[in-house]
């Protein structure tokens, strides 16, 4: 990587969040391609067997009853268009109704599409598209603040977990009620969960969700147990391929109610758990990301080394923070010396002291946009100092200085 800096060489500044996102969109590229080789590896000779097979059949039906291959096409395309409106060979429940279209929208606002439904007719297409403008915005809504609690959660079981297991250790005193209370939120005052144990917990939620979920579906549906925990992946991380679609092979199930009731219930919980879990890997994946900027980084020959400010989103050791916070302290002790001397000479001040003599005030400016945007004040002790997570937007956002790898204190 270049110098992060104005460099003297004629190399422009590279910024950190700049060399993030293309090393993520590098790697990100590279991912598709190896996972295209591999899906080419293991489908492509099923994909050819299955046009031959077809094929095959194909010829041996138009001769056995004599019929045209034009003809016999343009009836295979009229029952595609069938299959496309929900209309199968076996007998189905009804796409449209009151409980189906129910089924659809919860589909189409959860972002999982599975495509074995969609509007046929023009009203029902512009319909769709403010229906899921509003509904899939609501819905993100509703998974950024479910991840808000359960990280809440979580993170609250962690610390009792953490402060059983130290007093067990004798780190905690077993004084009075009084005093053991005290003691303890001194002592853990800082302590926050770390993004390894959140993600454990989450993905062994997700594994026990699937489970459950591919042992209802393999027993009702019909389906194996490998291709209901194929299933569970699919709808629950809201990819939604439309293959394999629970609750629609057959017209009836013994208790049905029931059966719908279970299946919503295990989409729910299954899309929520994911979502957690793939937003806390994001971290996982961050951390690396800035493991390989520390590691890519080569300095400047031609440019002396420069003491540099934290940036929003650039990752520092704690020590270097501090002292970086302190030379800036005294920076704006001096200038704020200088402009008091100048004031009182009379002496015209120049832009650079009057931005340095009024950065007290557009500090506390920020500060209120920050808490009116929020809607509730910072606490007392809370700082501007960031880390390779501060800043962040949405569940990245959510999760900023809740756990200890995305604490500001790190």
């Amino acid at each position: 990587m270049a110098c992060r800096g104005a460099c003297c060489c004629g190399c422009g500044p590279v910024n950190e969040d700049n060399a993030r996102f293309i090393m993520l969109l590098l790697l990100i590229i590279l991912y598709l391609l190896c996972g295209a080789a591999v899906f080419s590896a293991l489908e492509h000779h099923k994909e050819m067997q299955a046009k031959e097979k077809w094929a095959q059949r194909f010829e041996l039906f138009s001769q056995k009853y004599n019929l045209n291959k034009s003809d016999l096409e343009k009836f295979l395309r009229h029952y595609e268009e069938a299959n496309m409106a929900g209309i199968r060979v076996d007998t189905l429940r009804p796409r449209w109704d009151f409980t189906g279209a129910f089924y659809f929208v919860g589909t189409v606002v959860s972002t999982i599409g599975f495509g074995m439904t969609t509007p046929a007719t023009v009203g029902g297409k512009i319909f769709l598209i403010f229906y899921g403008l509003i509904g899939c915005d609501a819905t993100i809504l509703f998974f950024n603040l479910f991840l808000e609690r359960i990280i809440t959660v979580l993170a609250f079981v962690l610390k009792s977990c953490h402060e059983v297991q130290r007093r067990r250790k004798g780190v905690l005193p077993h004084d009075s009620r009084q005093d053991a209370r005290l003691n303890r939120e001194d002592s853990l005052a800082g302590w926050k969960p770390s993004v390894y144990c959140v993600m454990l917990i989450l993905c062994v939620a997700a594994i026990i969700i699937s489970c459950c979920a591919s042992a209802m579906y393999s027993s009702i549906e019909g389906w194996g147990y490998l291709d209901s925990l194929y299933f569970c992946f699919v709808a629950f991380s809201t990819i939604g391929f439309g293959d394999m679609v629970s609750s629609q092979r057959r017209a009836s199930y013994e208790n049905q109610t029931v059966f719908r009731i279970g299946n919503f219930f295990f989409i729910l919980m299954g899309v929520c758990c994911i979502y957690s879990l793939f937003n806390v890997i994001s971290i996982v994946i961050k951390q690396v990301l800035n493991w390989l900027l520390k590691k890519l980084e080569i300095p400047c020959r031609h440019c002396p080394r420069r003491s540099l400010r934290p940036r929003r989103n650039a990752v520092m050791p704690a020590h270097i923070r501090k002292r970086v916070r302190n030379i800036s302290i005294d920076t704006d002790a001096v200038n704020d010396s200088e402009t008091d001397g100048r004031r009182m000479s009379g002496e015209m001040i120049s832009m650079r002291d009057f931005l340095a003599a009024n950065k007290v005030n557009l500090a506390i400016m920020q500060k209120q946009l920050s808490e009116t945007a929020n809607g509730h004040p910072r606490p007392c002790g809370s700082t501007n100092r960031h880390n390779g997570f501060s800043g962040g937007v949405g569940a990245l956002g959510i999760m900023n200085n809740r756990l200890a790898e995305t604490s500001a204190d790190r």
